[in-house]
């Protein structure tokens, strides 16, 4: 086999984010008694949190700021009446209950398993990611769940991908797949630790960007074509 271990991304690559964002923000408004109107407040949300979190691998942003800076940002943005800092906790509790596979996860984990080391490695928050991946029924079959702010070191940084190594007593680069949704964190981070990559891009972006993985696939299965070769 030409490699042994597969780092995997979670969200958007094994789980199901964006299902998890509308469930907890949801429940978080309704929380606090807010007429949730999902096509205009989700557009808001995720336009923010998507920004604050590049800024976050950017370097420019800490993630215990930016824990209640989105809240802040969006409360500004619909000149809402709400604390940000209670709003961040109840759509972090909701968020943590928030926990959904794709449809082809647990088939294809339960298969890699038999034959390859596999680990996450997740740019995530603590509280929230050890209730939604530490938990989830496909837990069992990764030796090492890395979550970045545990570690306090996030992708693309390469030094979370050598602490997943360090912790699996694994050193042979060349044996190791990353597989990840984001060119900016899975992609460019495994290029920066020099090991193979593969981009799971299930919405057929055209990639017009400098950051050029080893494989693509838009559909999670065919990773077992690309072992198999």
């Amino acid at each position: 086999m030409k490699y042994e271990i597969i780092l995997f991304d979670a969200d958007e690559t094994l789980f199901d984010f964006k299902k998890s964002e509308r469930d907890a923000l949801k429940n978080a408004m309704l929380e606090f008694n807010i007429e949730y109107d999902e096509d205009h407040h989700l557009k808001v949300y995720k336009e923010i949190n998507t920004a604050i979190w590049k800024e976050f691998e950017d370097g420019l942003i800490t993630q215990e700021k930016l824990k209640v800076e989105r809240f802040k940002r969006l409360l500004d943005k619909l000149n809402a009446d709400f604390n940000e800092v209670e709003f961040a906790k109840s759509y972090m509790k909701h968020l943590s209950f928030a926990s959904f596979l794709y449809a082809d996860s647990i088939e294809l984990i339960e298969s890699l398993h038999k034959n390859y080391r596999l680990s996450i490695i997740t740019n995530g928050l603590k509280d929230v990611q050890n209730n939604r991946i530490r938990k989830s029924t496909i837990a069992k079959y990764f030796e090492d769940i890395v979550i970045s702010e545990e570690v306090q070191v996030s992708k693309p940084n390469p030094k979370i991908f050598e602490l997943a190594l360090n912790n699996m007593k694994y050193t042979e680069k060349s044996k190791v797949l990353m597989v990840g949704d984001s060119l900016t964190s899975d992609i460019k981070g495994g290029i920066n630790f020099g090991i193979d990559t593969c981009w799971f891009n299930a919405s057929k972006i055209v990639n017009e960007t400098r950051i050029k993985p080893t494989y693509e696939i838009s559909n999670l299965m065919e990773l077992k074509d690309i072992l198999e070769k």
